[in-house]
């Protein structure tokens, strides 16, 4: 009864005007940033984070969040349509779903895609109404030690679960530790690794970063590509809905991927990507039935199974943001910046200072979800037109949002240069296979790990004792020790590089 009473308070919230129109403005933007090769869901979220300045809170988080599941479901459309992930989470939805399309099937592939992302948001969504208030309990008992050792798991987390190389992802992690060190010592005042700049006593701010890294990285890697390497979609979207055989097919697959991304999103550096590829995997040790397209060339499970497992994946990973205060991934740490810039603390008394915001944020998903389905199918047609628009054009603009956007967070020309720093390093990391996203979590992480490390030691006046002997902390560092040995077991480092990899 408690839960319905929270629901009813939270579509109360998400009904009223002023924030139906964010929601439609966030999954619209969202949409089209993942229909757009070479935008996300990150940069996008750091180049509009100024902007939600003069925002109600609910209103600017309703629209983050509809920017982040939207961007899901756009990727698909390029995924199918144009064989180019608009989104890093769709790249597992090229392989057959751009194979449907040659065949004169894109229809159903999008319909599959959307049907899919539609069930798993609304599902994930629920997972949230009912798993976060109990979990919000548990976060109420946790100390300084407690959080310190949580974000251990949720660093290691994100090494163990990053694609690609696990010294990579480590060395991002440090890097980004070692970025939120930068600045001024809160306890003694004292500047560090400020090198007498005085615009660095602040410190490096997160959006400079992460406009640069995922911003203007991605623009000078997409230019550093010829205009052929984009194969444009010529043929028509004839005849949406999928067959009744196709629905049989798929319903399996949409419930399997479903169920892998809600668990795999509440993960530490889970969430969509790794929830895609892991859907992708099951799906192909899925016996296949008599008359079925093999995978690669065309199946329908394997359109339906990854953009469900990608969008259950998004929703459920405002879990562990929403109860422990904890970004499970990049774009979980820019919602904590969005949270902090107005004057709310995430965690788990967000639930109970501000319960009009916790519900209202859950009840404004589904509309979300309802929206972008209505938005995505009639619509394909004006997003492939979009596809067509020259990157030459598309580009300039969004290097001058961007600066604009960092501009007005400090009146600063310091953080303009800053991004355009950022910007050269973010494409020597993608030059050199390394996955940004762990470094975002480190620079959020960093600080809070140094704050509550402080805080417990503070209290056990000195004694790191403290860490193994508080059963709730000894048991996470536990989980992060066991973390990394399995990792590193030979079969499983084998079977982890097996599942990023595409056919």
């Amino acid at each position: 009864m408690e839960l319905i009473e929270n629901l009813t308070l939270g579509f109360g919230v998400a009904f009223t005007f002023q924030n139906l129109v964010y929601a439609l403005v966030g999954c619209l933007l969202g949409t089209l940033i993942g229909v757009l090769p070479g935008l996300g869901p990150v940069p996008t979220i750091a180049m509009l984070l100024p902007v939600t300045y003069g925002l109600p809170p609910v209103a600017a988080l309703i629209m983050l969040a509809g920017i982040y599941y939207g961007a899901q479901y756009g990727g698909s459309t390029t995924a199918i349509l144009v064989n180019l992930p608009g989104e890093s989470s769709s790249v597992v939805t090229v392989i057959d779903g751009y194979q449907m399309a040659r065949k004169g099937r894109a229809g159903p592939a999008l319909a599959a895609a959307g049907i899919g992302s539609f069930f798993a948001g609304c599902v994930g969504t629920l997972v949230i109404a009912a798993f976060a208030p109990p979990l919000t309990e548990i976060a109420l008992e946790f100390g300084p030690a407690e959080y310190f050792s949580l974000m251990i798991v949720g660093l290691i987390g994100a090494v163990v679960l990053a694609s690609g190389s696990l010294i990579k992802a480590l060395a991002m992690i440090v890097l980004g530790l070692l970025f939120g060190l930068v600045g001024t010592d809160v306890n003694s005042g004292v500047a560090r690794y400020s090198f007498d700049i005085p615009e660095l006593t602040d410190g490096i701010s997160f959006i400079v970063i992460a406009m640069g890294v995922f911003g203007y990285g991605e623009i000078i890697s997409n230019l550093s590509q010829s205009d052929e390497q984009r194969e444009v979609f010529t043929g028509k979207v004839k005849g949406i809905m999928p067959t009744a055989e196709d629905f049989k097919r798929m319903f399996p697959a949409v419930i399997r991927g479903t169920a892998l991304g809600s668990a795999l999103g509440i993960l530490p550096g889970g969430g969509a990507l790794l929830s895609a590829f892991a859907a992708y995997t099951i799906e192909k040790k899925t016996k296949l039935k008599p008359g079925e397209v093999p995978f690669g060339q065309g199946n329908i499970r394997g359109v339906a199974a990854p953009e469900s497992a990608n969008n259950a994946g998004s929703q459920t990973s405002f879990i562990p943001l929403l109860t422990l205060g904890i970004p499970p991934n990049a774009v979980m740490a820019l919602m904590v910046g969005a949270m902090t810039i107005h004057n709310i603390q995430p965690g788990p008394q967000v639930m109970t200072s501000n319960p009009e915001l916790f519900w209202g944020l859950i009840a404004s998903m589904w509309i979300g979800n309802l929206m972008l389905i209505v938005l995505n199918l009639p619509l394909i047609g004006m997003w492939i037109k979009l596809l067509t628009v020259p990157y030459r054009w598309l580009f300039p603009a969004i290097v001058l949002f961007c600066a604009i956007g960092v501009y007005s967070t400090n009146n600063n020309n310091f953080d303009i240069w800053m991004v355009a720093l950022f910007g050269f390093i973010g494409y020597l990391f993608l030059k050199l296979g390394c996955e940004p996203a762990p470094l975002l979590l480190g620079l959020i992480l960093g600080p809070m790990m140094e704050e509550y490390l402080r805080r417990a030691l503070l209290i056990s006046r000195g004694d790191w004792s403290v860490f193994v002997t508080r059963p709730l902390s000894a048991s996470l560092l536990a989980v992060a020790g066991l973390l990394l040995i399995v990792v590193l077991l030979p079969s499983i480092k084998k079977k982890r590089e097996e599942a990023f990899v595409e056919d």
